[in-house]
């Protein structure tokens, strides 16, 4: 599959796939493609579905098969960028929910369970995420503009909670308290900061979606 990512701020994703091919994407997540494919609606069983809820993300997804030659595309929802990652033999990622806009068709996409309670109730990211594995490319949808920084080791990457968009399966997530109260009360930066741990890659976002509407909601008047 060749892939080309064009728009800007406002972007979509226009993947070419030869005869036989399928890519995956949420319901309603298509935006334009060839007379060309069969789409196929599922599930993915009541586990798959049962995460899906909780996560956030829509219970079912569509397979598109390419009958010929032809072009599909999938735009983002949100002004920012989009990424494409590569999954493969050892190497899987962690990505927030609801960032993901398509797949290859080898790409299996499953909840992950966040295993500290901490990081889960306060960690901005959420207590679900979603990993993804098996071979092929995966599309992401960025708030904002993206950074990425390789962590060795050991090495740690602090970030207000929202701004984390994906992390590689070998770096570890965890949530540490503001220190002092008067910079917990005062300090403008909310009470808990998200903290990955290398080694690893790790994305992170410019805009989050959740501090965007924040922002918008104080000058929304009010029907009182």
């Amino acid at each position: 599959m060749q892939y080309e990512i064009m728009g800007g701020n406002l972007p979509a994703v226009i993947c070419k796939l030869t005869k036989g091919e399928k890519i995956i994407c949420e319901g309603g997540s298509m935006s334009w493609m060839d007379d060309a494919f069969t789409m196929e609606t599922s599930g993915g069983g009541f586990k798959k579905m049962f995460g899906k809820a909780f996560s956030g993300e829509s219970l079912f997804s569509n397979t598109y098969t390419a009958n010929r030659d032809a072009e599909i595309a999938f735009a983002s929802s949100f002004p920012g960028e989009i990424i494409a990652v590569e999954v493969g033999a050892g190497k899987s990622i962690i990505a927030q929910k609801r960032s993901f806009l398509a797949s290859e068709g080898g790409v299996e996409m499953s909840v992950f369970f966040q295993k500290k309670g901490m990081t889960g109730f306060f960690g901005g990211e959420g207590f679900i995420m979603e990993k993804f594995a098996g071979n092929g490319l995966v599309f992401l949808e960025i708030d904002g503009s993206i950074k990425e920084y390789t962590l060795a080791p050991g090495e740690r990457k602090i970030m207000d909670t929202g701004h984390l968009v994906m992390m590689d399966e070998t770096c570890s997530l965890d949530v540490v308290s503001v220190k002092g109260m008067k910079n917990k009360l005062l300090g403008g930066e909310g009470l808990f900061n998200t903290v990955v741990t290398g080694p690893g890659k790790v994305v992170i976002q410019t805009m989050p979606i959740s501090k965007t509407a924040e922002i918008i909601s104080g000058f929304i008047p009010s029907n009182n």
